[in-house]
């Protein structure tokens, strides 16, 4: 027996509408008068679910603020993935940046709790960084996982300016040398350990204890 889906909510139909448009669009683009006709409904039946369009603007940023998925890789292998995954996004059809970004330049800055969501977005992913680079016994998890926050933001800008997904891959590799200087074991392109030296000596220098005195 095949289970059909569960009819969709009006509130869900809006939201993925308002998703779908302000996305692609823009925020500021996009009236709600816009999104009620392309759900089929009245403006009033919208307020009915969201009663203001800036409750609107915060459920579909709330609705984009999705946690990394729990995974079994190695910790290099899923902070290095991340980079893969940013390249895919790149190169699909529709891609318009980061929605929190975007949001925040829109609506300015003084839109305070537009920048609040934008800011603990921001903030879940330096902290799932830093978790996996806690994993890994780097010196300074806390200001690596921001470097590597860097990467991501700012490989997504140039693939926006350029419209070239290989800005992904050049980030990437950026991560892979600041890993390797935190003395992280990787395997690179070629099969070698690009860091393997590096991080026998950072391991030798720790394990030599300097006597008592």
């Amino acid at each position: 027996m095949t289970l059909r889906p569960e009819k969709q909510s009006m509130k869900e139909r809006i939201l993925e509408t308002a998703d779908r448009l302000f996305y692609l669009r823009g925020i500021r683009a996009v009236g709600v008068d816009t999104i009620a006709a392309e759900v089929g409904i009245s403006k009033r039946t919208l307020y009915n679910h969201f009663p203001s369009k800036d409750e609107l603007i915060a459920a579909y940023l709330q609705g984009r603020f999705n946690k990394a998925p729990p995974s079994d890789k190695p910790p290099i292998e899923q902070i290095l993935g991340t980079f893969d995954r940013l390249e895919r996004g790149f190169a699909s059809k529709g891609f318009r940046g980061c929605p929190f970004v975007n949001a925040v330049a829109e609506l300015g800055s003084e839109d305070k709790s537009v920048k609040k969501i934008a800011i603990a977005f921001k903030e879940s992913r330096r902290i799932w960084f830093r978790d996996l680079l806690l994993k890994l016994d780097v010196p300074d998890p806390e200001g690596l996982a921001t470097q590597l926050t860097l990467l991501v933001d700012g490989s997504i800008a140039q693939d926006l300016v350029r419209d070239d997904p290989s800005m992904a891959r050049a980030a990437k590799e950026a991560a892979r040398v600041l890993l390797g200087n935190a003395g992280v074991g990787i395997v690179g392109r070629d099969g070698g350990n690009t860091a393997g030296a590096a991080k026998k000596r950072s391991s030798s220098r720790r394990t030599r204890r300097p006597p008592d005195v």
